[in-house]
């Protein structure tokens, strides 16, 4: 019995550890995926860019996601979930490497080439590191973990903007100022390649960071797993499944439903600080308004995991929070003032449980097809790449706030998905 009793206690300590190190990993993802908040102001000031090309950054950033969703897979088949995450964070030290010399010579290609770097790194390690929750412990349990890793996300992105915001953005708007009415070209260079020169020593000791997590990762005592089991990730196994995942409207349509989610996201989170300037906020306080639409993400998530499935369902919860979207969204184009650049930050509790919640009513029932609808999953986060990019070119050719009508259509689409779209061609059994 003692015997019983130590083994007991010693599971539940590598589990603890287990968790620990993978909230660790969550949180590194919110921590550099929200930077981006951030270096959009930074860098169009800092290289003299319009909206239009400032969004640049969430595009290099996100599109890798595109690209390497399925490329992953593989690399994770050869090299295991272990070694791939300690891959990915190398392959993120390289990405944040490459701001040394794109902040010496301010030159706006290395940095997105460092961004699209980095969101290579993370494709990889948030494909390996998602199902790591999965295993660490019973089934039943899951959802609890997936939520406890939402939140150490979240808290990483309250942080990121003011870590850096406060470095990279002091006395930026005296600098956008001074530079406005310079006629001395070479003045003019100097003072600009000072700024941008701000982000290399933090780039640097990021850089340092992930490269040490690698190595801890490579050598902790987190159990290695396989990846090429074939197994039927399908709730109901009496379904019959069809030949092609296209053959499936719910998943097909669920698709484009988060593809519009992701992009929502991020452009709540990563345009409301340029917004809130034009609304006369100085940017020492613009940078806030990032933190704050992180913070009502994680009320958002709390409240989901009280309320989910005990007293609303997975579809309803989707449904309403799309309807509170196009509420907020048309409220932030229509209402002037600082209280719209409030309301556009409000968006992160409209936007909190749609990626928990979208999933399942799209990948439930397809059986065999799970894992290779999964990766076109993930390819959908390429919305955070396109959107934020349609909303800088709205904003160049209207207004910044006018721009915010672009999240209205994509919150109703979401809100059609969760009504009524997810249970077009789905089968009865599976739930919702």
């Amino acid at each position: 019995m003692a015997t019983t009793g130590a083994s007991t206690k010693e599971q539940k300590s590598s589990y603890a550890l287990s968790l620990g190190i993978i909230g660790a990993l969550f949180f590194i993802f919110g921590f550099v995926t929200w930077l981006n908040a951030t270096l959009i102001p930074f860098l169009r000031i800092a290289c003299e860019l319009t909206d239009f090309q400032a969004y640049f950054v969430t595009f290099a950033f996100y599109i890798s996601y595109f690209f390497l969703a399925i490329p992953s897979s593989w690399i994770l088949h050869k090299t295991g979930f272990k070694n791939g995450m300690a891959l990915g964070l190398a392959v993120m030290a390289i990405g944040s490497l490459i701001f040394i010399p794109a902040g010496q010579s301010r030159t706006f290609g290395l940095f997105l080439t460092g961004l699209f770097v980095q969101g290579a790194g993370l494709s990889l390690l948030q494909t390996a590191s998602n199902p790591y929750v999965t295993i660490l412990g019973p089934i039943e349990s899951a959802a609890k973990r997936m939520s406890i890793m939402g939140i150490c996300n979240k808290c990483a992105g309250i942080l990121s903007p003011l870590i850096l915001g406060f470095i990279v953005l002091k006395g930026a708007d005296g600098i956008e100022a001074q530079v406005a009415t310079m006629t001395d070209l070479n003045e003019k260079a100097a003072i600009l390649n000072e700024m941008a020169g701000r982000v290399i020593v933090p780039y640097i000791i990021m850089a340092v960071v992930l490269l040490l997590l690698a190595v801890a990762i490579k050598f902790s005592p987190l159990q290695d797993i396989k990846s090429d089991e074939e197994e039927d990730d399908s709730p109901v196994v009496a379904v019959k499944h069809k030949k092609h995942i296209y053959e499936y409207p719910y998943f097909m349509l669920g698709v484009v439903t988060l593809f519009l989610y992701t992009g929502c996201e991020v452009i709540a989170a990563d345009t409301v600080i340029n917004y809130a300037k034009s609304a006369d906020f100085p940017l020492d306080q613009a940078k806030f308004f990032a933190s704050l639409t992180m913070f009502s993400m994680v009320v958002g998530y709390l409240l989901g995991i009280v309320l989910i499935p005990r007293t609303l369902s997975q579809s309803k919860a989707l449904g309403y929070s799309a309807i509170i979207g196009v509420l907020l969204g048309l409220s932030a184009v229509l209402l002037h003032g600082k209280v719209s650049v409030y309301l556009i930050s409000l968006l992160g509790f409209a936007n909190a449980i749609m990626w928990p919640a979208i999933w399942p009513l799209a990948l439930g029932g397809l059986g065999k097809h799970t894992k290779f609808a999964s990766a076109l999953l993930v390819m959908c986060i390429a919305g955070c790449a396109i959107l934020p990019l349609v909303y800088g070119r709205l904003a160049d050719v209207f207004t910044r706030q006018q721009a915010y009508w672009i999240v209205v259509p994509c919150y109703l689409w979401i809100a059609y998905y969760a009504f009524r779209g997810h249970k077009i061609g789905r089968p009865k059994e599976v739930g919702d």
